[in-house]
């Protein structure tokens, strides 16, 4: 499979700051239209990969507040959240930066710190098709 690193020119860097979420939770807030509102993606962490969903409303911009296993994880906010641990272990506190890079727009990301090289999968978006086939098994589960 395919690598690229976090340094290659293809890869656009995003500054997102860590922010406070509820009493000791922390999230990522996310520059405006940087990513898709609403929508479930993939977030590469320390090359593991999780699924991240896109959140935002009238008084929040757009922030990510977890990372999960799976889609439906995300979604639900089921499971373990992989986020606060990332930042426990990096240390990165409210007000900190990190930076998100991205893979493959609207569907893959990257989360590292600043200062840090990560290499990626190279990975594309499914076809619509393919990604409403999924969806639809998703929901069956469920």
């Amino acid at each position: 499979m395919d690598r690229i690193s976090s340094e290659n020119p293809a890869v656009e860097t995003l500054r997102a700051t860590v922010a406070r979420h509820g009493g000791s939770r922390k999230r990522i807030d996310l520059p405006e239209g940087s990513l898709p509102e609403g929508e479930v993606v993939r977030l590469v962490i320390d090359g593991t990969t999780y699924h991240a969903k896109v959140e935002g409303g009238f008084a929040d911009g757009p922030h990510i507040s977890g990372a999960y296993e799976s889609p439906d994880m995300a979604r639900e906010r089921t499971g373990t959240d992989h986020l606060g641990s990332w930042l426990e272990d990096v240390g990165r506190s409210v007000d900190g930066s990190v930076l998100v890079d991205v893979i493959e727009p609207d569907f893959a990301y990257g989360l590292r710190e600043p200062g840090e090289e990560a290499v990626y999968e190279a990975v594309e978006k499914p076809k619509e098709s393919l990604a409403n086939i999924a969806r639809n098994l998703e929901d069956a589960d469920s």
